[in-house]
Order: C-alpha cells, then sequence, then structure tokens
C-alpha cells in the first residue's frame, strides 16, 4: 500500500472529539432551565412580582412577565421562561 493505512488515520476521530468537547463547554455555560422544581419556581415567581417583573391577573389566572409581555398559567413554566429569558439577555449585555 503506498498511501496512509486508514486504520492509523485518527483525524476523524480528534475532530469528533473536539466537537463533543466545545459542545460541552457550550452547555456548561448555559443556564439550565429544566431543574426548575415547584418550590423554586414558587420562590422566584414570588420574588419576581415583589419587584414588579411579573403582573398576576386574578381574573384571567394568568402571570404575565412585564419585560416580553408574555403571558403564562403555570408559576413553573413562568419561572424556567424568566430563566433562559435572562440568561439570554445577560449573554446580550456581554456581547456589547
Amino acid at each position: 500500500m503506498t498511501g496512509p493505512d486508514i486504520l492509523d488515520d485518527t483525524t476523524d476521530d480528534y475532530e469528533r472529539l473536539e466537537t463533543e468537547l466545545v459542545a460541552q463547554d457550550l452547555d456548561a455555560a448555559r443556564v439550565s432551565t429544566a431543574d426548575v422544581d415547584e418550590r423554586s419556581a414558587h420562590h422566584l415567581v414570588d420574588e419576581l412580582i415583589e419587584d414588579d417583573v411579573v403582573t398576576p391577573v386574578p381574573d384571567q389566572r394568568v402571570l404575565v412577565h412585564g419585560p416580553s409581555d408574555e403571558a403564562f398559567d403555570s408559576i413553573t413554566q413562568l419561572a424556567a421562561f424568566h430563566r433562559g429569558w435572562q440568561a439570554a439577555t445577560d449573554a446580550d449585555a456581554e456581547d456589547d
């Protein structure tokens, strides 16, 4: 055989490893919204209501996230949304 041995070529392995490591770094830098449990969601939403970031609309049984004007009927969904929204806002501020 005159060319390189295909079994000894590790270029693809190295590229896959680099891709995996970059993905892990990105995952570590992101804010996780999947771990919002009921207790932490209630605590966060209570703080957001106190800070006038969230407005409860009792007659419609929804909570309105002020900065985005999104309405939620679930405290957990609102908490997860706010954490993601805050992370995106912080990332945009860092880019500027």
